[in-house]
């Protein structure tokens, strides 16, 4: 009788890639969603994504320009 370590492996490896399909599957579906504007709440998400994005480059140029000064 030879060892089926392979065939083990590989059903290991498959059931691992399923669960892992489940979490990825979630986070396509959102990503889809919020390119087709189709979330909940769109119009509030996409401020205050684009409030989070404006407040990142304020503090990039903030630090940019206390690192100017500095020098």
């Amino acid at each position: 009788m030879k060892p089926c370590y392979p065939l083990i492996i590989a059903a290991l490896i498959t059931l691992s890639a399923c669960d892992q399909n489940n979490a990825n599957s979630s986070a396509v579906k959102d990503n889809v969603d919020d390119a087709l504007d189709r979330r909940p709440g769109e119009k509030v998400r996409d401020a205050a994504e684009d409030a989070g994005d404006k407040l990142k480059g304020a503090g990039k140029e903030i630090k940019e320009t206390i690192k100017d000064a500095t020098n």
